[in-house]
């Protein structure tokens, strides 16, 4: 007759034995159930103001389509992300994390703050369920606070966006794409320091999307800059496997 070793309530390593709930798979359907609600109540809306802004449905089409096809890229990134999570927090866990706004570095961090707080650290040989517990909960914590910052400071920057946008329209319309311009440029900064495969990545795609664009221009082909996107970040991608490959080599 076999011997299983027994554990302590919550000092089993087994972490997929409590990673795996039925609880946790029930948030995680409700995450996800929740972002398709929204996403269909907002194509609606959007369909519906669109004749107000003189938008036609071809264009909204177009909008649609663009934000499918640039959604490429960042979710392959997701998706990496999320394996290299399984193996800590579970298929559930991980599920509702990328479901939700947030920082994938940063909740991650905070689940290894908790894990060395408790003497152990993500994935060694201490990490144990109660210590599994302890960071799934510093991490969903993190996670909260974006979405909770989210829901309190949006109105007020509606309020204050309307405002501004009475006093001077043209500061409205330059504000959104200044913003982004500058987040995603500090984005690209803060990584060329990292490694040569890094500012080559960056280098590559900041190449193909201007090339794509100017092409598109040439050709008149609505369809190219819809593309553009997803094409420069999956070359991009390719372009930083071969390097990191050739580098490690």
């Amino acid at each position: 007759m076999p011997v299983y070793p027994v554990h302590a309530a919550g000092t089993s390593t087994d972490i997929a034995a409590v990673a795996n709930a039925p609880i946790l798979w029930l948030c995680a359907l409700g995450v996800f159930a929740v972002i398709f609600i929204q996403s269909v109540i907002y194509m609606r809306a959007a369909r519906a103001a669109g004749p107000s802004v003189g938008m036609e449905v071809k264009d909204l089409n177009r909008a649609f389509r663009s934000g499918a096809v640039a959604s490429i890229g960042p979710s392959l990134a997701v998706v990496i992300v999320a394996i290299a999570l399984l193996a800590l927090f579970g298929t559930p866990a991980v599920l509702v994390r990328i479901g939700l706004i947030g920082s994938a570095s940063t909740e991650t961090a905070s689940a290894s703050i908790a894990a060395v707080s408790m003497g152990s650290t993500l994935g060694g040989p201490d990490y144990t369920q109660q210590v599994f517990g302890v960071a799934f909960a510093a991490m969903s914590i993190s996670g909260g606070a974006w979405m909770l910052a989210t829901l309190i400071l949006t109105p007020i920057l509606k309020r204050g966006g309307t405002k501004l946008s009475a006093v001077n329209p043209a500061v409205m319309a330059l504000i959104p794409g200044a913003a982004l311009l500058g987040a995603f440029t500090m984005l690209a900064l803060t990584e060329l320091p990292k490694s040569s495969v890094h500012a080559v990545t960056i280098a590559v795609s900041a190449a193909v999307m201007a090339g794509l664009l100017l092409l598109a221009h040439r050709l008149q082909a609505g369809w190219l800059k819809e593309w553009a996107l997803g094409i420069s970040i999956l070359v991009a991608l390719a372009v930083a496997f071969v390097a990191h490959t050739s580098a490690s080599a």
